[in-house]
């Protein structure tokens, strides 16, 4: 039997996407842009969103320049929406220091844009209705969660925090059957791999660690996005799905 209609796509639900300037957050947006959906895209700077903007197939798509930090931005961003299907929050930093190195604004800023943000966007999504019945939510976590490493404590505990407050958020929502999942995936390649503090032998080291023995791509963290966005998850909910290469197998 052949399938007339293709169960992944995601066309004209209405997907709302954080951290969408650079990286998995770009490969989100493109590839659900190709699948049909109908996306906002969120991200604080403006040449960047704008080039993700134009990235984007189809049309009636929104771009606005939000600080997820600013509990006033993260309000108007949800006031000014319509009722959306979907919501992938990307948006992410990460700085290693050695705990005896961290101070009180570090550990701010780590938790504030990888955690507190997210709970602040699902907290008014959901005050002020705006996600429809069957709605599916992604959060980006990382398989730091149960791989930590030395100077990743922060990020490590931002991470776990996320996952925590998902399986709750997961409990909360399914009377209504909107689904909240996570993704963790391992070492991304990408642009800020130009810019981290290692060196070609120490980032050479690291890609072997990986039974695969490469490093993952945006798109493929975008391909578990799509899969958990489309009406192919409509019962899974409260999962994490690694996507590491196998390196946790080890």
């Amino acid at each position: 039997m052949i399938i007339q209609n293709n169960p992944y796509n995601l066309n004209n639900k209405k997907i709302l996407i954080t951290g969408a300037s650079s990286g998995i957050g770009r490969a989100i947006s493109i590839l659900c842009s190709q699948l049909g959906a109908k996306l906002i895209i969120t991200g604080r700077d403006e040449n960047r969103l704008t080039e993700t903007f134009h990235s984007l197939s189809g049309n009636n798509h929104k771009k606005t320049i939000a600080e997820l930090t600013n509990e006033d931005d993260i309000l108007n961003l949800v006031s000014d929406l319509q009722n959306i299907d979907g919501f992938v929050h990307c948006a992410g930093i990460n700085r290693r220091l050695l705990i005896q190195s961290v101070s009180q604004p570090f550990i701010d800023n780590i938790l504030q844009v990888n955690f507190t943000s997210g709970v602040l966007l699902s907290k008014y999504l959901i005050g002020k209705r705006k996600l429809n019945n069957d709605a599916s939510i992604v959060f980006i976590s990382s398989i730091s969660v149960n791989y930590p490493a030395k100077g990743n404590a922060l990020y490590c505990a931002s991470k776990g925090a996320l996952n925590s407050f998902s399986k709750v958020m997961a409990l909360e929502l399914a009377p209504k059957g909107i689904r909240v999942n996570c993704i963790e995936p391992g070492m991304i390649a990408g642009a800020w791999l130009d810019k981290a503090p290692l060196t070609e032998e120490q980032l050479e080291q690291s890609r072997l660690k990986y039974p695969l023995q490469r490093f993952g791509t945006p798109e493929e963290v975008a391909y578990i996005a799509a899969f958990l966005l489309s009406d192919m998850t409509k019962w899974m909910t409260g999962s994490a799905i690694i996507t590491d290469g196998g390196l946790t197998l080890q």
